[in-house]
This record gives C-alpha cells, structure tokens and sequence, in this order.
C-alpha cells in the first residue's frame, strides 16, 4: 500500500468503519455493505467526483489508474497479475496494462540517445574514452 494514502485510510477508518477486525472499510450508511447497485449514491460518488473537479470519472478508472502505475513500475507479469487477480482475466489484463507502460520504452531509448551523444562529442574533442578499450572475457 502506498505510504501516501495512510494518514488518509487512517482517517477514513476512524470516521466510518466499525471496531473490529472483521468491520467493513467501506460500508453503505447502514453499515451493510456496498453492492454494485447501491455505491454510487451511498458513496456519493458523483459529489466526490465534482468536489476533485474530474467530473465524469468512474470508480473502475482508480483501478486502472493504478494499474497502469504498476505496470510502468516496471512490475513484472505475474506481479501484475497477482495485484489484479479479482475481476480480471488477470494474464490477459496484466499484458494490456505492461502494453501501456511501454512509454517507458521512449524514456530508455532517450537515455540511450544521450549516451551516444555524450561520447560523440567526447569524440569530436579528441577524447576517445574508452572507446576501443580491451575487455576482459570473463
């Protein structure tokens, strides 16, 4: 769990779960659970949503939000699919969200690029570097 979301969970607990170890940390006002038909209004998503000003945004969207963190985490597959294995066709899922961190592609291709560009200009200033250089095998 993020370090950044627990003074915030904490807070929640205090204010709205019930004592025990078995309390629901989400719950309805009643204290019955949030079923699929009942947690937009009970939760008061549409105002929660309008209050942070991302009016449209739908709960699945925090879901795939982190999920894409994950992924461009650098998580591997069976990570992926372990954080995501309700709801899910969890390999399938894992692989589309991997696919979208591939954005992280571009960011070693870049670094690469400024290698390549630092030692050409050394280079150009007549400092081989190591270019050249023997290697031990092994």
């Amino acid at each position: 769990m993020p370090r950044a979301i627990i003074p915030d969970l904490r807070e929640h607990l205090a204010a709205f779960a019930g004592p025990g170890p078995g309390a629901l940390v989400f719950a309805a006002p009643l204290g019955t659970p949030l079923r699929r038909g009942n947690f937009n209004r009970a939760a008061g998503w549409s105002h929660a949503v309008a209050a942070i000003g991302v009016p449209g945004l739908h709960f699945h969207d925090l879901r795939h939000t982190g999920n894409t963190f994950a992924a461009a985490s650098g998580a591997g597959l069976k990570d992926l699919m372990a954080r995501m294995r309700m709801g899910h066709d969890s390999e399938r899922a894992a692989m589309i969200y991997q696919h979208e961190a591939r954005g992280a592609d571009a960011a070693i291709t870049n670094a690469i690029d400024a290698h390549i560009d630092a030692e050409q200009s050394a280079d150009e200033d007549g400092d081989d570097g190591l270019a050249g250089a023997l290697v031990p095998a092994g």
